[in-house]
Formats: C-alpha cells, sequence, structure tokens
C-alpha cells in the first residue's frame, strides 16, 4: 500500500505534464497550419517550428515509455532517468528553435555548439525511436549512418562520397534535407492537422454514427456483423489513420457481434483486422497518406484519391465477397437488431457529419489551401457540429477539444520519432550520393526485369514495415524503394502506392502482424492463425499493387475505354477469386471447380499492359469459363431445392 501511494503522486505528475506537452505540440501545429504567425507579420524559420516540434516529441516519448518499454498511456511509472532525458530532449529543441539563425549562419565552420547538440540530438532520436517501435528501424538508421562512415573505401557501385563524421553530424540535425527537412514538415503540419480533424469528429458524434449506419445497411443482411465491421472499420479507418487504435475502437463491438452471429473466432479477428487496415488506402482522408504522397511526388491531392479510388474498390470488394460467402457457407443468419434505428433515422441525425468532409474538399478545390489548412476546415466544422447538434446522446463541451488536442499529441509521437529517421536517412543519401548509388544497385539486382524488381521491392517493403505505423512505414519506403521502382520506369503514382499497399499489409502479416494479432487478442483467438487468415481476407492488396503498375488503367490513367475494360474485369475477376478462396459459388463447391473458378478469375486479372490485345482474348475466356460454371452452380441449387423444398435458401 505504501508502495502505491508513493508512486501515486508520479503518475498524478506525469500525465499533467504530458497532457500539457502533447496539448502543446498540437497547438504549435494548429498554429503552423493556419499561418497565423505570417498573419501577424511574424517571420521564422520553418526549420524553428520543427525543432520545437520535436522537442515536444521526444519529451513525452520518454514519459510515456517508461523505462524503455511501450505503454498505451502514461499510467506507468518512470525512472529518473526517463524524467532526465525527456527535460534533455525539450531543452534541445528549443534551444534550436531559439538559436537556429545563428546556427544555420556559423554551419560551415562547424561550431563546437552545433556539433555538441547536433551529436545529442542524434543520440536522442534513436532512443526515442527505439521505445516508440522498436530497434527494427533503429538498426536502419544506423546501419545508413554507418554506411555513410565507410562508403568511401567501398568499391564498386555502392562507393559513396566521403564525410567527415563531425560535418555529417551537423548537416543531418540542422540542414534543411536532413533532420528538420520534408517528412518531419509533413507530419508536424499535415499530419497532426488530421489527426486533430479525426479526434474532433469522433467526439462529436462520429463514431456512433458511423456504427449506426453500418448496423442500420447491413445488420439485416446474410453475414450482416461482419458486413458492419467492414463498413464502420473502413469509414473510421479512413480518418484515423491508426489501423491498432481502430481495431480497438471498432473492433470491441464488431468482433463480439461476428462471434456471436456464428462466426468462427479467427474470422471475426481476421475480417475487423483487414477491414481497420484498409481504412488507410480508402479515399477520400487515406489517412492522410494521401498528402504526404502529394507533397512528395508534387502532384495535385486529387491525383492521388482519383488514382486510389479503384485499388480501394477492388480490396474491399474482396473482403465483402469473402464475408458474405463465408455467412453463405456457414448459414450465418442475420442479426436480429429490433433496438438499432431505421437507416433514415440515423441519416436524418447524422447527416450533418457530411459536413466536415465537404469544408475540407471546399477547402481543398475549391479555396485551394493547403492540405493542413483543410484539415482545420473540417475541424471547425466537426467542433461546431459537436457543439450545438451533436449525435444521439453524444454532445461535445469545451473541455473535449482540450482533451482531443492532448490525444492528437500523443498519437502522433512516433510518427514525429520515424519521419525524423527518415529525415537521418534522407540526409545521408543526400550528402554521400549513397541514394543514387542504392538506387542503382537496386535496380541491377533487377536485372533490367521490372517484375523481378517489384517482387525484391514487395519483400522490402513487408520487412521493413512490420510493427510500424502506416504513415510511417511510407514514408521509410518512399525514401529507400521508391525511387528505385521510378528509374525503372514504373509511373511515380504508381511506384509510390506499390510501396504504400505492401508496407500497409505488414499490418497483418506474419510473423509480426500487428494489427492481426491486436484484433486476435479481442476475439481471444489464435494470434498466427488470425494473422494467416487476415491475409488470405486481404489477398487484393498483394497482388493488385502489381497489376496497376503495369496497367495502369487500373489508377484511371488512359484511355478510357481500356480503363473501363480494366476495371469491369478487375471486379469480375476478384469476385472469382474471392469465391474460390471461400470455396462457395451458389453451393459448396469441390476443389477441382474451386481451380476453376481461380484460375478464371485470374484470367480476367490479366492486366492489358502486359500482353495487348491478346489480353483481352484472355478476358474474354475468362468470363466465359466463369459465367458457366456461376450458371452451373446456380442450376444445381435449384435443382437441390426442387427435390429438397425444405431446404433453407441461404
Amino acid at each position: 500500500m505504501e508502495q502505491v501511494e508513493k508512486q501515486q503522486p508520479d503518475r498524478t505528475a506525469k500525465s499533467f505534464v504530458v497532457a500539457g506537452l502533447a496539448g502543446s505540440l498540437t497547438l504549435a501545429a494548429i498554429v503552423q497550419a493556419a499561418s497565423l504567425p505570417s498573419r501577424l507579420g511574424y517571420s521564422y524559420y520553418t526549420e524553428q517550428f520543427l525543432a520545437l516540434v520535436l522537442g515536444l516529441s521526444l519529451s513525452i516519448i520518454f514519459l510515456v515509455s517508461g523505462r524503455g518499454e511501450k505503454s498505451e498511456d502514461e499510467t506507468g511509472r518512470s525512472s529518473v532517468l526517463d524524467w532526465i532525458l525527456s527535460a534533455l530532449g525539450l531543452c534541445l529543441g528549443l534551444y534550436i528553435m531559439v538559436a537556429y539563425p545563428s546556427l544555420v549562419s556559423r554551419a560551415m565552420s562547424l561550431p563546437w555548439d552545433a556539433l555538441i547538440v547536433g551529436s545529442i540530438l542524434f543520440l536522442l532520436v534513436l532512443e526515442g525511436l527505439r521505445r516508440a517501435v522498436g530497434w527494427t528501424l533503429v538498426i536502419v538508421v544506423v546501419v545508413i549512418v554507418g554506411y555513410a562512415m565507410i562508403g568511401h573505401l567501398v568499391p564498386g557501385a555502392l562507393q559513396t562520397r566521403e564525410v567527415a563524421p563531425h560535418r555529417l553530424a551537423v548537416y543531418l540535425s540542422f540542414d534543411p534535407n536532413g533532420l528538420l527537412g520534408l517528412t518531419l514538415n509533413v507530419a508536424s503540419t499535415v499530419v497532426v492537422a488530421f489527426v486533430f480533424f479525426g479526434q474532433l469528429l469522433l467526439r462529436s458524434g462520429g463514431a456512433d454514427f458511423f456504427n449506426d449506419i453500418a448496423m442500420s445497411t447491413m445488420g439485416h443482411k446474410r453475414g450482416g456483423a461482419a458486413k458492419i465491421s467492414i463498413v464502420a472499420s473502413g469509414l473510421f479507418g479512413s480518418i484515423s489513420g491508426v489501423v491498432v487504435s481502430n481495431i480497438v475502437a471498432t473492433g470491441v463491438v464488431t468482433i463480439r457481434l461476428m462471434i456471436q452471429s456464428g462466426f468462427r473466432r479467427t474470422t471475426a479477428g481476421a475480417v475487423e483486422a483487414v477491414a481497420s487496415t484498409g481504412g488507410q488506402i480508402a479515399p477520400p482522408v487515406m489517412g492522410a497518406v494521401a498528402f504526404l504522397m502529394a507533397d512528395i511526388l508534387q502532384k495535385p491531392y486529387s491525383e492521388i484519391v482519383v488514382a486510389a479510388i479503384v485499388p480501394a474498390l477492388l480490396y474491399y470488394v474482396a473482403l465483402f465477397v469473402q464475408a458474405d460467402l463465408q455467412a453463405a457457407k456457414q448459414n450465418i443468419k442475420p442479426l436480429e437488431l429490433d433496438d438499432v434505428p431505421s437507416t433514415r433515422t440515423v441519416m436524418s441525425q447524422g447527416w450533418v457529419f457530411i459536413l466536415p468532409f465537404a469544408a475540407i474538399v471546399v477547402a481543398l478545390f475549391w479555396f485551394n489551401q493547403p492540405a493542413e489548412t483543410s484539415a482545420l476546415w473540417g475541424g471547425a466544422a466537426a467542433l461546431l457540429i459537436g457543439l450545438t447538434v451533436g449525435y444521439g446522446k453524444t454532445r461535445m463541451v469545451f473541455k473535449d477539444l482540450w482533451s482531443a488536442a492532448v490525444e492528437a499529441g500523443r498519437s502522433i509521437t512516433e510518427i514525429i520519432m520515424i519521419s525524423a529517421a527518415a529525415g537521418f536517412i534522407i540526409g545521408v543519401l543526400n550528402v554521400t550520393g549513397l541514394g543514387f548509388a542504392a538506387t542503382f544497385a537496386l535496380v541491377d539486382l533487377g536485372q533490367g526485369n521490372v517484375f523481378l524488381l517489384l517482387l525484391i521491392s514487395a519483400l522490402v517493403c513487408l520487412v521493413l514495415g512490420m510493427g510500424m505505423p502506416t504513415v510511417g512505414v511510407y514514408l521509410l519506403l518512399a525514401v529507400l524503394i521508391a525511387p528505385s521502382l521510378v528509374q525503372s520506369g514504373v509511373e511515380p503514382i504508381a511506384a509510390h502506392l506499390f510501396i504504400f499497399y505492401l508496407g500497409m499489409m505488414s499490418m497483418v502479416t506474419p510473423p509480426i502482424g500487428i494489427g492481426a494479432f491486436f484484433a486476435a487478442a479481442i476475439a481471444k483467438a489464435s494470434p498466427m492463425a488470425t494473422a494467416w487468415e487476415s491475409m488470405r481476407f486481404g489477398w487484393t492488396a498483394y497482388i493488385i499493387p502489381f497489376l496497376f503498375v503495369f496497367s495502369p488503367a487500373l489508377l484511371l490513367i488512359g484511355d478510357p475505354v481500356e480503363i473501363v475494360l480494366a476495371v469491369v474485369t478487375a471486379v469480375i475477376g476478384v469476385y472469382a477469386i474471392s469465391a474460390a478462396f471461400v470455396g462457395w459459388l451458389h453451393g459448396p463447391v469441390g476443389m477441382g471447380r474451386r481451380i476453376l473458378i481461380a484460375m478464371a478469375g485470374v484470367a480476367l486479372l490479366l492486366p492489358l499492359g502486359i500482353g495487348g490485345d491478346l489480353t483481352l482474348w484472355v478476358n474474354g475466356a475468362g468470363l466465359i469459363a466463369l459465367a458457366g460454371l456461376w450458371f452451373l452452380g446456380r442450376s444445381e441449387r435449384v435443382s437441390s431445392e426442387v427435390m429438397n423444398p425444405e431446404i433453407e435458401q441461404r
């Protein structure tokens, strides 16, 4: 008891400090996104703002992940060392913010204060990164920075220019192409703004509205519990941008409903994991990655969203079809949801939640506002709705605004650490020439074969993405992998969507499928079994990226007729392969027929970019074969019902 009493003041103090730091981080990002200083006539370096955000994030990380262990909250006790590191991180960030103009003007002469501050900051970021996402990315950064020290001694294609260690430390810490560069800037403005928008939307009643609309539209259908999970998690995930948080927020309800309706525990966990993961690729928000991609590619946000429409459609078609056919195969009845309001009632109360999204779209496309400013428009609309209308019994009060800011600040720290790591990597690639050398080596490894290069890149994406947030995965892969794909002739948008999809699927791919493991814990199912089943439900995300690289029509790029043909055949092909996975097409099908259905689906998926006119004949043959198998299954089903009238239709 005495020990508990001694710990309580520490926990209370830490909770107060973390809340203050996190809220300040979000507030600083909002001020930057709204361009308030420039509107008031005050000018400063963007790097000064980034130094402040980095210092706040380091301070939060060392307190929340006390004693080097990741934690979901700040209730655990921190050691004296954690407090010291937290204070040191904040002080360094504030020092750089204040002294940056002087530091950058003296950077070429390598002043002692820049060298000391840069070296300590590098070590603090590595430790913060380790506490945030584990050792994997830390090892990647250390290996790349270490290679920069010896790269000039390596013979062959991977030889780099020589850079002295003290010059490298100053460059990485203070140059705009290093730590305080694009990746940290986007994370500190765009991502924070959209996370804050998501928090406001959820607190205003958006989460309840999404759940109710999903239940009212899908609950009375075959396998309704799984379909509720798919719709609710897809909507929620697009806004939240954090797979694990999405699974926890929606899965506690949807997984229980699926199990109660008759789905196996592993199936329930897998459906929720895949649906939540897919929210990251669902337009228009796409977990804020669309805005990152637009900044990196220097393309309009609208191009990214348009390109992502069909791949996201195919992803959810596969998931929805498999859930539906699995319910038919197991004869899972619709849910009895007598207490759930009708769709008309839900929409009459919740239609106002369209307004925040409309505000974002209007700000982006009508007023040409930056992404982060547009997110603030959406957040303002969500706040107004929450304070005045709400949804059902959910109504915001002003203290929820601070709670949203605190939660947004706390949840963004992992991404800030990953962005800082990506900044170090970008700095090394630029200052040593390693970026060009690595791209050349990876292209050479593919031996001029784009498909082989894509396979190698896919494996690298899955491995590097394990255990990392989706935004962080994309940032890292955009630096390390995407340039080699573009260099090989792949359409830039296709290359970046390719790495995004494969990196995202590391969340459900064994052996470290974090998203699948969290869903399995809620479902009380085997983690590995849930992860393997998640791969089956999300199979399109492993295949479709290869297809749209060879057939940009799937990204709505090219001739309209070719686009229509590619999309139609792809949707039918996805349906066929999904039916083959489940083993149901108007009734149970044996292994032989399943193989034929799968072959027809593969023929339909074959992209036009590979075989030209021959592909059309293959697509046509697949369509004819599938139609024959479909009518055969239907006739057998009708005959069975005629012979056995008591059989209940499924």
